[in-house]
């Protein structure tokens, strides 16, 4: 096993202590009424204390750094210094159903020696990212250069080469989100040809099974950057690849994003872009 670094230490104290949090108030919310207002205010709340938590943990740490916050927004750090990026609970809507698949995301970002990045953000690559499961109590961690692991388990993306043995995961356009036309025409073009399709509500731990070889690929357009850093630098760490539609290799790929083992990416990407040009 990889030595645990400081920083990875500081994240994963953070993602735990803002789960024990959030396992507590998960079995309160399932004995909540199913109204609109009751439990939905109740998860909001859990999500802002959980991301509270998060923040106190980091800021005490790294006083210096910056935030991206789902909740919270963008605080700026120091000039020169990197950034938090942060899901406190990605997978609300499990979360509020009671269904126990739902994780903390927390990514550090480096800024850019160029002053630009690949993207023109200013921001260059993710050098540690953590998505803790609290539910299951599993800690998937990645740092650049040094691979990724669930706990102390080395991670591998899968080895499956083939098309029709592959599982893949995606995330479904919903009420105010997503292209619903631009995803059935890819599940159009990859449904018929592979051994599944699974969508579970939670893109960081959707990466995350990519890399622990789970899931053979996954693809979802219309995410944010909290949704899928940690995720991507996962999945890279694990001998995977991750692009957005384009086959572009952002540093975090949110607008559109495709990941897999070396084989199957460059095929899914290719039936992806198939099915985006003949619209």
């Amino acid at each position: 096993m990889a030595a645990i670094s400081g920083l990875i230490r500081v994240m994963e104290r953070a993602a735990r202590k803002a789960g024990t949090r959030l396992r507590r108030d998960f079995g309160e919310v399932e004995h909540l009424q199913v109204s609109r207002k009751g439990p939905a205010d109740f998860v909001s709340k859990a999500d802002q204390n959980a991301e509270r938590t998060i923040y106190d943990e980091l800021r005490l740490a790294r006083p210096d750094w910056g935030f991206v916050m789902e909740e919270g927004g963008v605080i700026p750090g120091e000039p020169g210094k990197p950034r938090w990026i942060i899901d406190p609970l990605d997978g609300t809507s499990n979360f509020l159903h009671g269904i126990p698949h739902f994780a903390i995301s927390i990514a550090a970002q480096e800024p850019a020696l160029d002053g630009k990045g690949p993207d023109g953000s200013g921001w260059g690559d993710v050098v540690a990212g953590i998505v803790y499961q609290p539910v299951t109590d599993e800690s998937f961690w990645a740092e650049k250069s040094r691979g990724a692991w669930l706990q102390d388990r080395r991670l591998r993306v899968s080895a499956r080469r083939h098309m029709d043995e592959a599982l893949i995961a995606t995330g479904i356009p919903f009420s105010g989100r997503g292209d619903m036309a631009e995803w059935v025409r890819i599940y159009a073009e990859l449904g018929p040809r592979i051994a599944g399709i699974r969508r579970f509500g939670a893109a960081s731990l959707d990466l995350a099974w990519v890399a622990a070889g789970r899931f053979d690929g996954y693809w979802e357009s219309g995410l944010k950057a909290w949704d899928s850093a940690a995720g991507c630098l996962l999945v890279r760490e694990a001998g995977g690849f991750v692009s957005d539609y384009r086959g572009r290799s952002l540093p975090i790929c949110d607008e559109t994003l495709l990941a897999g083992n070396d084989q199957l990416h460059s095929k899914l990407h290719k039936l992806l872009a198939g099915a985006l040009r003949n619209a």
